[in-house]
């Protein structure tokens, strides 16, 4: 493999870095160390970015992998040991991380791969609300397939109760046209019907507004598109819940940084520490949630 190419390139408000190898092409902003795109060289883009997206300081960009830390979606919807972690007024959605710089540590290639390595020194102790001391890296490897890991250190000498995703957005030719295969049989919170749950039965296909809470998801899960016959293949540690969402008609057509027909190229499947599947650090533990996602031919 040849040296890779990096490119700093400014978006909008956010410093960001283009990263291309022989084979792939990757997108990162400095803020919220947020992979932007990614795509195999000669191929669809695996991960989307929306057409409209807004790049903004403070606000995370609607496109990639943000991060969600340390909670996920609305704080009060998370067990109490979560929500005891904030001393916070307003607790924004998805925690405290995706809209802030991330400091770069390193972007190193080694053989056939690229390394990226970031931290955030505010979250050991200078998170507003949050005054808790825990070591957040995140590392992204572009590879044969691109594998990101979040890794939590609990420096602190009590226990810290976190929830967490790395929040993807996938490419689709057409979101109606195709289907998520490993969520049979699970059980899933159906949070657009007073968050009951139910059981999946078959793959999941999409005939309108989707946000469920599958539990006890596997390691793998995959997305199948014929259109562009491919599967994306996603391999996940350190978790075991996963949220797969797409807005449908009427909440794009509300959402300013997508565009009304946006929800049709764009499948969120987000691996994920929620509901039953939060992550407890004793002091001097660590956990890594991780994600590797790589695409076949059907």
């Amino acid at each position: 493999m040849s040296t890779p190419k990096v490119e700093s390139e400014q978006h909008g408000e956010l410093n960001c870095w283009r990263i291309t190898s022989d084979t792939a092409e990757l997108l990162v902003a400095q803020q919220g160390a947020q992979i932007l795109s990614y795509q195999r060289l000669g191929e669809p883009p695996l991960l989307w970015l929306s057409e409209q997206a807004i790049f903004q300081q403070g606000k995370s960009v609607r496109a990639g992998v943000p991060v969600c830390w340390p909670w996920f979606g609305n704080l009060k919807r998370n067990p109490a040991a979560v929500q005891a972690m904030y001393r916070g007024e307003d607790a924004p959605a998805h925690g405290l991380v995706r809209g802030r710089d991330w400091q770069l540590l390193s972007i190193e290639g080694s053989g056939d791969s690229v390394r990226v390595e970031f931290t955030l020194p505010e979250t050991q102790g200078d998170l507003p609300g949050w005054p808790h001391n825990v070591e957040l890296k995140l590392s992204i490897v572009m590879g044969e397939q691109l594998t990101i890991t979040l890794t939590s250190y609990n420096l602190d000498n009590v226990s810290v109760t976190i929830s967490q995703a790395l929040h993807s957005y996938f490419a689709v030719s057409d979101v109606r046209e195709v289907q998520v295969e490993g969520v049979d049989g699970l059980g899933y919170i159906e949070t657009l019907a007073d968050w009951v749950q139910r059981t999946q039965q078959g793959n999941l296909g999409f005939a309108g507004e989707t946000d469920r809470i599958y539990l006890q998801a596997p390691e793998q899960l995959s997305i199948v598109d014929p259109n562009w016959n491919r599967r994306i293949c996603l391999s996940s540690s350190g978790s075991r819940s996963a949220v797969i969402w797409n807005p449908w008609i009427a909440r794009a057509a509300e959402l300013p940084d997508m565009a009304d027909d946006g929800w049709q190229r764009m499948l969120c499947i987000e691996t994920a520490n929620v509901w039953d599947d939060v992550v407890t650090l004793a002091p001097g533990a660590t956990h890594s949630l991780s994600v590797s996602i790589a695409s076949e031919r059907l």
